[in-house]
């Protein structure tokens, strides 16, 4: 039996002096060769600290190159590895450790004496890592040799458990196979033309889905290079970009470059590739982007249990307001949301997907498991769309964010194509409000332009002309921004929490 994750992403690269991240405007480099030593160094220091395969290895570390050792070293010692956001609450961190069953905690140096009084309570080892490369953890791997036993996996086996957000109840720990992960990165691979002569400008985080298993994993397939920067700084973007044939972001990354006059077509006249996820991309943004650069950035769909399950194409069209087409690979089908029946095309249903990127189930949930992925191996996503007649599979919103209005559906996104459009608007996030009459009614919340203003009688009384009486918002509300998370997602449940009482004195 071999390891199929570390013998496709690190062993190839055991000899290779190539560099594996790099930061060219201070003329350093990491070769691969060191970059697996370190992976084996992490292998050791994890099995000597009695873990044995199959065990959980839970990382809330700062972004760095040992970070992403100490993921190539679970798999290589045969460990589930389990990045946390590093945002997340002593008290959240203490939900996941428990969950988990997870036996030792890699923490970061200055979140210690929060965490350690959890760890403890709940019997799991604790060991640092800060920002610096300092820390315990750090300090064991140092002392540890560069050659490790590689413990065997087959392709069923898990390889990383990832969390959900929680938004609709507790947080579920997606379990994603050695195959899962490996056939992803193969078809994305592919998909994107990416080479070994390719420079990927990182600065995702490397807890999600995106900047680990999508922006790394393919690096490491193709043996590329990446300029790994610790987070988004724009200054630092575009001192870098020159040197760069690649960038995956977050729709955030390219407004905030568009509104730097730094950023021009000469910039990026040596990228070959700009790629957008995690949330979705405003088509003012296609627009804007094409017009400055002459690149138009390719947008794509995933998720944490499934990986990358749309994208638009590499050649040809690449659509506006569209997430592309399904994956080589990649079964997508509309249902609908009640009977689970397959929706004639154009029709707004639930996207259903099934491939070898489909993650295992949700851990000790079964219950969950069943009831969102199918026996015949489709996904349940979560996730309303269409497919048009050109085949471009279009988002419409979450299914948690559908508002049902007197017995009428209301998709958000339809009713924000419109008010994006208006005068002063950047963008908007429709909700549903509880409502005594309706039983919940649609409110637009508007982020207005910098420096401009908005006038919401005006937007209205223009989007009566475009809507349906019944999907009009029953109140618009200007701020300065919408909320979001790490990934760029605009966070609906907390505009629905902030104005649930909105009708209340109806």
């Amino acid at each position: 039996m071999t390891n199929p994750l570390y013998d496709a992403l690190f062993a190839p690269h055991a000899q290779s002096a190539a560099p594996f991240t790099q930061a060219p405007t201070q003329g350093t480099a990491l070769p691969y060769r060191d970059f697996v030593a370190e992976v084996a160094r992490c292998a050791h220091a994890l099995t000597q600290a009695g873990l044995t395969p199959g065990d959980r290895v839970v990382a809330q570390i700062p972004k760095s190159e040992l970070a992403l050792a100490i993921y190539g070293g679970c798999v290589q010692a045969g460990l589930v590895y389990l990045p946390l956001n590093t945002a997340y609450t002593a008290e959240e961190v203490a939900y996941f450790l428990s969950d988990s069953g997870a036996k030792l905690m890699i923490c970061d140096s200055a979140g210690q004496e929060r965490l350690a009084p959890v760890a403890q309570k709940l019997g799991v080892a604790l060991m640092t890592l800060g920002a610096a490369g300092t820390g315990s953890f750090a300090d064991a791997v140092a002392a540890q040799p560069a050659r490790f036993d590689t413990v065997p996996r087959s392709a069923d086996d898990t390889a990383a458990i990832l969390y959900t957000s929680g938004t609709t109840g507790r947080s579920k720990g997606a379990m994603l196979s050695h195959d899962n992960l490996l056939s992803n990165a193969q078809t994305l691979q592919d998909y994107w033309r990416f080479a070994a002569d390719d420079v990927l400008l990182h600065a995702l985080p490397i807890f999600h889905t995106h900047g680990l298993f999508v922006a790394t994993n393919i690096t490491l397939l193709t043996g590329g290079s990446m300029i790994f920067l610790p987070g988004f700084d724009l200054d630092r973007m575009i001192e870098n970009l020159p040197h760069a044939t690649a960038m995956m972001g977050v729709p955030t990354f390219y407004t905030r470059l568009l509104g730097d006059a730094r950023f021009t077509r000469d910039l990026a006249a040596h990228m070959r590739l700009f790629i957008s996820g995690s949330a979705p991309l405003l088509e003012e943004t296609h627009t804007r982007f094409e017009a400055r650069t002459g690149h138009r950035i390719l947008e794509r769909y995933g998720m944490t249990e499934t990986n990358m399950n749309t994208s638009n194409p590499y050649d040809g069209e690449r659509r506006a307001g569209t997430v592309g087409f399904p994956l080589p690979g990649v079964e997508l089908k509309i249902t609908d949301p009640e009977t689970g029946a397959s929706l004639p095309e154009g029709e707004i249903g639930m996207i259903e997907v099934r491939g070898r990127n489909v993650f295992k189930g949700y851990w000790q949930m079964p219950e969950k498991t069943a009831a969102e992925l199918r026996s015949d191996g489709f996904f349940i996503t979560g996730d309303l769309g269409r497919i048009d007649a050109d085949g471009y599979v279009h988002i419409v919103g979450r299914g948690k964010d559908l508002i049902i209005s007197g017995g009428y559906n209301i998709y958000p996104k339809e009713v924000e194509l419109i008010l994006d459009e208006m005068p002063g608007v950047l963008e908007s996030a429709v909700i549903g409000v509880p409502h005594p009459d309706f039983g919940e009614s649609p409110v637009g919340v508007l982020a207005r332009k910098p420096g401009q203003e908005i006038d919401t009688d005006a937007i209205l009384k223009a989007a009566r002309e475009k809507l349906a009486a019944f999907k009009l918002p029953r109140k618009l509300i200007v701020v300065d921004a919408l909320p979001r998370n790490t990934m760029g997602k605009v966070q609906k449940a907390a505009l629905r929490a902030e104005h649930a009482g909105l009708f209340a004195q109806i």
